[in-house]
């Protein structure tokens, strides 16, 4: 793999894909149309949409494991509109992430449940 691609992956991670293309780009030195070539032909995605998937995976990631209101959640994943967010979150995940987060709660719950009824057994 080209080590400024490998850079710009990189960096990404670090920025859980809050930057944009022109940001990856001089950040690794390179155009962004190189840049863009690179990310298609290694990657079979240009950069845009692989950031996109990088701060929904973010996103995701917080949904699943966070406190954090849906709200907080699409500020630090660099989301500016909260429709867009959820259409595109939808996209990928099939769902909302309220009803990821009712789910997880609704899990949480039922685990407690069960441990406290498993404590109460003689």
């Amino acid at each position: 793999m080209n080590q400024s691609l490998a850079a710009a992956l990189a960096l990404v991670r670090e920025k859980r894909g809050c930057l944009t293309v022109a940001e990856l780009s001089a950040a690794v030195h390179l155009s962004s149309s190189h840049l863009c070539a690179l990310f298609q032909r290694h990657i079979g995605l240009p950069p845009v949409r692989f950031l996109r998937n990088t701060r929904l995976e973010a996103a995701k990631e917080l949904l699943d494991h966070s406190s954090l209101s849906v709200k907080e959640i699409i500020t630090r994943t660099g989301f500016r509109d909260r429709s867009h967010f959820i259409r595109e979150f939808k996209k990928i995940y099939g769902t909302t992430p309220s009803r990821i987060r009712a789910t997880r709660n609704l899990q949480t719950q039922t685990d407690a449940d069960q441990s406290l009824a498993a404590d109460a057994t003689p």
